[in-house]
């Protein structure tokens, strides 16, 4: 989308009040959701400063450099890169992420999974978890500071996306969680108390309609042609690998919440299944406990 008149202050500097107030407005004509508040990130962003600083410091002219850093990630908003990746973090489970498109963006609804695992871990002393599909590692890092005497385990096929998983669990918790790139839980043997698993779900033919496939990775979005093809192979492969009183909770896309019971259920047909809605009210978690 082309704007009037942009970039504004290239020939005209102005204080960061009126900076502000017109990147607001440039936001609001581009049909931004939240002018006001990604105003104010994309300034924390160009100027490292928190937004208390910003609001308080209105007359402060912005340099050069910050008015190229705004005016470069401005455009770049308005091309449609999502917000995380022209940051470079997101913010997920209380804690700042390192994203980078080699990862999916985390989302608020896969904190529901986070909590469900934690819920569940309390039933044993040191639970084994592996987190498969770990992308940012913000699940795993998640569930490594919560649970202290856990070993935490994350699985990729990307090892792009491990890079990021091993920066961010290097940040939050060093030495805490091993990282792996595989296919599903193929190269192992033993068993784990908790199988974490957020993979593609997205049906191969939805997927060029939908604005996210643009930037986000394919590889942790296509789930195949029914979008269920990795959660069958992780269930199949989970009946060798789960222990006897083990847990697995998948993520799922909403429109499959049912589905994905289902295929729970024929995978495990001695276990306890539950299917968990988020804030939302769409389904988005399967639980499967081992009786």
């Amino acid at each position: 989308m082309r704007l009037k008149n942009w970039p504004w202050w290239r020939n005209n500097p102005i204080n960061l009040q009126q900076t502000r107030y017109q990147l607001q407005e440039k936001l609001t004509q581009a049909g931004c959701e939240s002018p006001a508040n990604t105003s104010l990130i994309l300034l924390q962003h160009a100027l490292n400063h928190h937004k208390s600083w910003l609001l308080s410091h209105g007359e402060y002219k912005l340099s050069p450099q910050e008015n190229n850093t705004l005016q470069t990630d401005l455009k770049a908003l308005l091309q449609g890169v999502p917000l995380p990746y022209i940051l470079g973090h997101w913010d997920f489970y209380g804690r700042t992420f390192q994203v980078t498109p080699d990862v999916l963006i985390p989302r608020p609804e896969t904190e529901l999974l986070v909590e469900s695992a934690l819920h569940h871990a309390q039933r044993f002393h040191r639970p084994v978890i592996i987190d498969v599909g770990t992308g940012s590692g913000a699940i795993a890092v998640s569930l490594a500071i919560e649970l202290p005497s856990a070993l935490v385990l994350g699985l990729d096929l990307s090892m792009a996306a491990l890079q990021v998983a091993q920066n961010n669990a290097q940040r939050w918790c060093p030495n805490r969680i091993s990282f792996l790139q595989s296919d599903l839980l193929m190269p192992f043997l033993s068993e784990f108390d908790l199988i974490c698993a957020n993979l593609p779900y997205i049906p191969h033919q939805d997927l060029a309609k939908l604005e996210v496939s643009k930037w986000e990775p394919t590889l942790a979005l296509d789930g195949g042609a029914s979008g269920l093809e990795p959660i069958r192979r992780l269930l199949t492969q989970a009946q060798a690998r789960l222990s006897p009183s083990g847990v697995i909770l998948l993520e799922t896309e909403a429109s499959l919440g049912a589905v994905t019971l289902a295929e729970a259920q024929a995978a495990f047909p001695n276990a306890a299944h539950r299917l968990r809605l988020d804030l939302t009210g769409h389904d988005r978690i399967v639980e499967i406990c081992q009786i």
